[in-house]
């Protein structure tokens, strides 16, 4: 696999789920230049705290799917993570790939004019959120980020620390009113499975001011089916 597939989007704005990780090892420099260098609208990514206080870019709570070396990343100090080789995609170690920090890939980001797409994973504490906001505003910017999670309270936090700040909250959730009414409680987007969504959830969605990205679609027909519903985002891997 070389590249994506081309489709017509529309006015649905592409993400690059974990960088271009349908072509690079997800979550690395590599993979965030790859999707620099694409049309995507936005580079997707993940961070945890380390033991001692890191900001570090890795979707998993440990280090084994990505390296031969098997560490809990909150669990280490950051020394011990940045000095782990990862796999490449065949799952050989290449000894260029490392655990990425938040300000790398912020860098990316704005060096190569994309939108951040920042998930937080698990549940942060305030002091944590706080030095995640201001990597932000010093690497980055937080007009042109989009903060994601799967956990509420992070997002309750995040709009109280960044009132102007964009987020989803990130579910797979029936698309309902009562969904609509827990987001729209602190001015939150959804984030939401793809195959939750219908032409009907879209609208409903939308008739209530909140926009909706879907994870993850690599098949082009349900992607122009989204985009011909009229969802806001979508995030990939590669569409092939």
């Amino acid at each position: 696999m070389t590249d994506a597939v081309k489709i017509n989007c529309g006015n649905t704005k592409m993400v690059a789920h974990r960088g271009l990780s349908g072509l690079e090892c997800e979550n690395t420099l590599a993979a965030f230049i790859a999707a620099g260098n694409r049309d995507y609208f936005g580079i997707e990514t993940d961070v945890h705290v380390t033991a001692d206080g890191g900001l570090v870019v890795i979707h998993d709570d440990s280090t084994g799917r990505v390296s031969q070396t098997d560490l809990p990343v909150e669990g280490s100090r950051f020394d011990e993570l940045r000095a782990l080789t990862l796999n490449a995609r065949d799952g050989r170690p290449r000894i260029d790939l490392r655990i990425p920090t938040l300000e790398e890939y912020l860098d990316v980001c704005r060096r190569y004019g994309k939108i951040s797409v920042l998930e937080i994973k698990n549940a942060f504490g305030r002091t944590d959120l706080e030095r995640v906001a201001e990597a932000v505003k010093r690497e980055y910017s937080v007009e042109g980020l989009i903060f994601i999670s799967f956990c509420y309270e992070n997002l309750v936090i995040l709009r109280e620390l960044l009132p102007n700040a964009k987020l989803q909250f990130l579910c797979g959730e029936k698309v309902d009113d009562a969904l609509a009414d827990k987001l729209l409680a602190h001015g939150l987007d959804l984030d939401i499975h793809h195959s939750c969504l219908d032409r009907a959830a879209i609208e409903l969605l939308h008739s209530r001011g909140i926009a909706v990205n879907c994870w993850t679609v690599d098949d082009p027909a349900r992607a122009e089916e989204l985009a011909g519903w009229g969802v806001d985002f979508i995030t990939s891997n590669i569409l092939h």
